[in-house]
């Protein structure tokens, strides 16, 4: 079917169908025996799919929705991981707080991450996500800024927490983005587009940090330029998301109406729902009960603590192995190079196959290898093989964009996917908290105990992974058999069926209400 074809069909319906949206719509699910309050979609587009368009119409749109929204997400994620890290490059730039207290200012941002985490992921649900997104990136570029001012440890402290609780809304707020305008086997590598951002900021982080390194004056000291510059960074970037990111397919001005009634039925058949304001109580104790939900959690916290550690210290290891600052800052960079990649392959793999799981096995195996090498080799004196180990090690954030599209694709229900969010980020920020420690400024330069425990870490993080594959692919064949069983107990057509799974599609039920909801294993 051309272009032309596809408006031409979508005129002829539209009105018919503007008429079934703008009636209250509220339906009761076969699982379930209240009535539940549906999708914003369903004011767009009804409980019945009423427009077709043509592949290559949906081709067009998905070519303009990526010029759009994942720059805009990995202008984010670019700025937030530059700011979350800019502590790495302060710490050899002349920053005045060293030994343990350097430890507790690691740790506050991810203090104030966890304390605001779950109030932000549910007053983000009451509000215009991305309107809400830009304010914070706003507010915590004054605060990055600000640290360049208050310098004593107690003012440093204060600023890293309310650092963490401003940025702690982002990976939710992006992935429900990526969810509402992508479909299921497009969410993976949309999201390894902008979490690709932290290997690259290493990049141009190192590149910065390296640049400022020469500046001898006396009128401010270097490790205060780099904050003042990914301070206004940051207001920069939070401008254009306010003034340019969708809070939602419904709210997408640079779409025209009947692209955004397309982007609706794209994403229809992936049952995963788009919006809805109302917070469900059933829904979290769904999410909180459900046992996959917490292996999740456990996976989370078993890639976070050693990020805990790695994101401050890397700096510090590679320094150990005998280099200077200037050296150490310029020689750090291919690790965002290798990190960078493994997210791209990650991403793109998870999508391609329609796997989650195993992405992870990829991610984190080169990490174990890499910690070997620095323990094997760390009295070896052979600097290249040290600094290869050192790259090799990058490779495992990767893993937690996995887990982010995971949560994208496996769970569905607004209040139970904000829930399972928000226990995924929180976990994040309680195991970086703990992991500041793994490094101890006793064991410095080798931090051998550290580099010992990302190893196990992750050993232990390959059995979660498979335990959590086995569940969804048991769910799916559970799933099938029931559905099977009603459609020949009902004796429905395969445009039955079809009906069915449309009119569910924006109930806002979870994936375990909802039986035409499919898991990514």
């Amino acid at each position: 079917m051309s272009d032309s074809a596809g408006r031409l069909e979508f005129s002829l319906i539209e009105r018919s169908g503007r008429e079934l949206n703008k009636e209250n719509v509220s339906v009761e699910a076969a699982s379930v025996n209240s009535k539940l309050d549906g999708d914003e979609a369903l004011k767009l587009v009804g409980t019945e799919r009423t427009a077709e368009f043509s592949s290559e119409y949906n081709f067009a749109l998905r070519k303009k929705l990526d010029r759009t929204i994942p720059p805009l997400c990995a202008a984010v994620y670019f700025t937030q991981y530059l700011d979350k890290t800019s502590l790495n490059y302060a710490s050899i730039m002349g920053l005045p707080i060293t030994g343990q207290k350097y430890n507790l200012v690691s740790m506050a941002f991810y203090i104030g991450y966890l304390v605001w985490e779950f109030p932000t992921v549910y007053i983000s649900q009451k509000l215009r996500v991305a309107k809400y997104l830009g304010f914070n990136i706003l507010a915590w570029g004054a605060v990055l800024m600000l640290h360049a001012v208050g310098t004593s440890f107690p003012a440093f402290f204060v600023l890293r927490v309310l650092l963490g609780m401003l940025e702690s809304c982002v990976a939710p707020i992006l992935i429900q983005i990526v969810t509402m305008f992508y479909k299921k086997d497009e969410q993976g590598s949309r999201i390894s587009w902008f979490y690709v951002m932290n290997g690259l900021t290493h990049i141009f982080g190192g590149f910065l940090a390296y640049g400022v390194s020469f500046y001898d004056g006396d009128l401010i000291a270097p490790f205060k330029i780099i904050y003042i510059l990914l301070g206004g960074l940051a207001i920069v970037v939070g401008i254009c998301v306010l003034v340019w990111l969708p809070d939602s397919p419904i709210h997408a001005k640079f779409l025209t109406e009947e692209e955004r009634i397309a982007v609706l039925e794209r994403v229809r058949d992936d049952q995963g729902g788009t919006l809805n304001k109302t917070l469900k109580r059933r829904q979290v104790i769904e999410a909180l009960t459900d046992v996959r939900t917490w292996l999740v959690v456990l996976s989370t916290m078993l890639c976070s603590l050693p990020n805990g550690g790695i994101s401050n210290f890397s700096n510090k290891i590679v320094k150990g192995f005998g280099y200077t600052s200037k050296e150490t800052l310029i020689l750090s960079t291919p690790y965002g190079v290798f990190a960078a990649l493994m997210t791209i392959f990650v991403g793109w793999y998870s999508d391609k196959k329609g796997e989650r799981m195993v992405p992870i096995i990829f991610a984190i195996l080169p990490t174990i290898f890499g910690a070997a090498i620095l323990i094997g080799l760390n009295d070896s004196g052979n600097k290249g093989a040290l600094l290869f180990g050192s790259y090799l090690i990058g490779t495992f954030g990767s893993a937690l964009a996995v887990i982010y599209a995971y949560n994208a694709s496996n769970t569905s229900g607004h209040t139970k996917k904000s829930t399972v969010n928000a226990m995924t980020m929180a976990t994040f920020s309680i195991g970086n908290i703990a992991g500041s420690e793994i490094f101890q400024a006793k064991d410095a330069p080798s931090y051998i105990p550290g580099k010992v425990a990302v190893m196990v870490i992750f050993c232990v993080q390959i059995g979660v992974t498979f335990i959590l594959r086995w569940m969804n692919i048991r769910l799916n064949q559970k799933k099938r058999v029931a559905l099977d069983a009603e459609i020949a107990k009902k004796g429905w057509t395969d445009a039955d069926v079809q009906k069915e799974r449309d009119r569910h599609a924006f109930m806002d039920l979870t994936d375990l209400e909802n039986p035409y909801f499919m898991y990514t294993p």
